[in-house]
């Protein structure tokens, strides 16, 4: 018997005897554990590799191998990509936001494994990025997929990958509650009851899974020791202004070197050069050297020197200064060295390097106000915990995911009042700066981006191909009434029709109504031409450029029920508002439903 009828008879017993919300909740466990064996395969490979290079063979020299070890992982990537894959990936939680938008929530099954073998070769041999991104894309892929294999309605499918993607990051972090968070905040999620249960379960299955395999070890670990002072108030709101204005250095700095290396369209030279600056930012700062943890759980013990260690150059680390100074060294470099590893084809996530600088940034902070001189002291294992917070908060436009994770890694909430503090800060001063997130630029530019206006969704997701039409009778300015009356009118059914030049640019319409009244006259049938009856169309809808909004919008202030389209400066055909607001209909019904 083959699977496609065992898939079959199984759908036909499902529809007799399991409720459509119950069928969710299963598939949510199903999804929540399939994003946590993801993310449980993502880490280990990569900490494998990192291991290999670790281990007693490499131990004396691993220091000389800074240099090479990240250029020789972006070209096992690119071979990969330029031989097996031959296909893009672009960055996890950007792509899933793209499929939801555009795509209706279909993920192509490649974006299963092309992260799961890539992101460990570029992470694992040194690359400065993270594995959250890749983990959330492993995982939407198999929501998305699993969606598609049972025939789920649309709506059940994206509310799948918000289950993948909580699932995805509980398994990372082990925290359920930021991770539904995380899946509601980015992907503008339906918080009503029927979606948050799936999200819940989703998210214990992953974590299940997560202790399964790897136990009790997190990847943060912490015990919060030093509780919240109402006299530090006024330096955390400082820290708050401080991760502000460095979440919007991080966002430039990540445009500035994206748009950087798209000048170079050979990917062979982005390699090359990106490949040689990553390779001397960890030679010469050997912590930006893969993710970070290290460096995370060394200033949260309270072990600067473990965390800073290893540099090539003679430094007295006696010195605080020396510290501190070294501490802002990985703050400012980590986005640089992230985005440079992105630049040269490297495949990873945004994430984790964020708190990575956070945590840095956080912890030099505090470093400073109590070695000023001034009798001052904070604790600075809470301050590197709120300056990740602030960078969490401002890069990824994530203020509650960045509270509530952090919340539960101390295991408790006796920071709340410094975290939404900093966090609110930090937002607000990133925003105004930066107005959409290192995700959603790129989408918000293309009118891309799902938000939760469900009306705007709605019509984002519509294809505008799908509602252009085409069957129109073409005039050219020349054609005489005659010709009008015997090719264009007689022959269709419609009361418009485009007028265009012999390079097929748009130049106006002729209405039946604006020849109605000399139709019947013969005399001037080869006397009055195309040109002397066209007219202007009330607007013109750019194929390029406009957005479902967009046209929706010109509808509205031109009163028009017929806009013609132009694509690459030719006539294109036309929409009809009735048409568009037909297909608006039916989506709306199927997004909803």
């Amino acid at each position: 018997m083959s699977f496609k009828s065992i898939l079959r008879k199984f759908l036909i017993w499902k529809y007799k005897h399991i409720s459509e919300q119950q069928f969710v909740y299963i598939l949510s466990i199903l999804v929540g554990f399939l994003a946590g064996i993801g993310t449980v395969v993502l880490k280990n490979l990569t900490h494998t590799i990192r291991y290999l290079f670790d281990s007693y063979v490499f131990k004396d020299y691993h220091s000389s191998f800074y240099f090479i070890l990240p250029i020789i992982g972006l070209i096992l990537v690119y071979i990969i990509k330029q031989t097996w894959l031959k296909k893009h990936i672009g960055h996890g939680i950007s792509t899933t936001l793209h499929a939801i938008s555009k795509l209706n929530g279909i993920i192509p099954r490649y974006n299963i494994y092309a992260a799961l073998i890539t992101a460990p070769l570029t992470v694992g041999f040194g690359g400065s990025v993270g594995l959250q991104g890749p983990a959330v894309s492993v995982g939407t892929a198999l929501g998305s997929n699993a969606a598609r294999l049972f025939h789920m309605n649309t709506k059940t499918r994206m509310l799948l990958i918000g289950c993948a993607t909580a699932g995805a990051m509980a398994s990372m972090f082990k925290a359920p509650i930021a991770a539904i968070v995380f899946a509601i905040e980015i992907f503008s999620l339906d918080i009503a009851f029927a979606s948050l249960v799936p999200l819940l379960i989703a998210s214990v299955s992953a974590i299940v899974t997560s202790y399964f395999f790897l136990g009790t070890d997190v990847l943060l670990r912490f015990e919060l020791t030093d509780k919240f002072e109402i006299n530090d108030i006024l330096f955390y709101a400082l820290l708050g202004i401080v991760t502000g204005f460095m979440s919007v250095y991080f966002s430039k700095v990540f445009f500035g070197i994206t748009n950087f290396f798209k000048k170079f369209e050979s990917r062979a030279k982005r390699l090359l050069i990106g490949g040689l600056a990553i390779g001397t930012m960890l030679y010469i700062i050997p912590p930006l050297y893969g993710e970070g943890y290290g460096i995370i759980n060394n200033l949260l013990k309270g072990d600067h020197l473990a965390a800073i260690s290893n540099t090539p150059f003679t430094l007295d680390l006696e010195n605080i200064w020396v510290v501190i100074g070294l501490l802002f060294g990985i703050t400012i470099f980590k986005a640089i060295a992230m985005t440079t590893t992105f630049g040269a084809g490297g495949v990873g996530g945004v994430f984790i390097p964020t708190l990575v600088m956070g945590s840095a940034l956080g912890n030099a902070f505090a470093k400073i106000i109590n070695n000023l001189g001034l009798d001052f002291h904070v604790s600075e294992s809470n301050f590197t915990l709120i300056g990740m917070t602030g960078l969490m908060a401002g890069v990824l436009h994530a203020p509650l995911t960045a509270i509530f994770l952090i919340a539960e890694i101390t295991g408790g909430y006796e920071l709340f009042v410094p975290l939404m503090l900093v966090a609110a800060i930090s937002y607000a001063i990133t925003k105004y700066y930066v107005s959409h997130s290192i995700y959603t630029l790129k989408l918000a530019k293309r009118g891309e981006l799902i938000t939760y206006d469900k009306d705007k969704n709605v019509l984002m997701m519509l294809e505008i191909d799908k509602v252009i039409e085409t069957n129109f009778v073409i005039l050219n300015p020349e054609m005489k009434l005659g010709e009008i009356l015997e090719n264009a009118v007689a022959k269709s059914s419609r009361n418009h029709f485009p007028v265009v030049n012999d390079a097929h640019e748009f130049l106006g319409v002729i209405r039946l109504d604006d020849i109605r009244h000399i139709m019947f006259n013969t005399d001037l049938y080869k006397k009055v031409d195309v040109a002397s009856l066209m007219k202007a169309d009330a607007d013109i809808i750019n194929y390029e450029k406009d957005t479902m909004s967009d046209i929706m919008l010109k509808f509205k202030t031109t009163a028009a029920w017929n806009l013609p389209v132009v694509k690459n400066g030719k006539y294109h055909g036309y929409i009809s508002k009735s048409k568009l607001l037909t297909a608006y209909r039916r989506k709306l019904i199927n997004f909803t439903k």
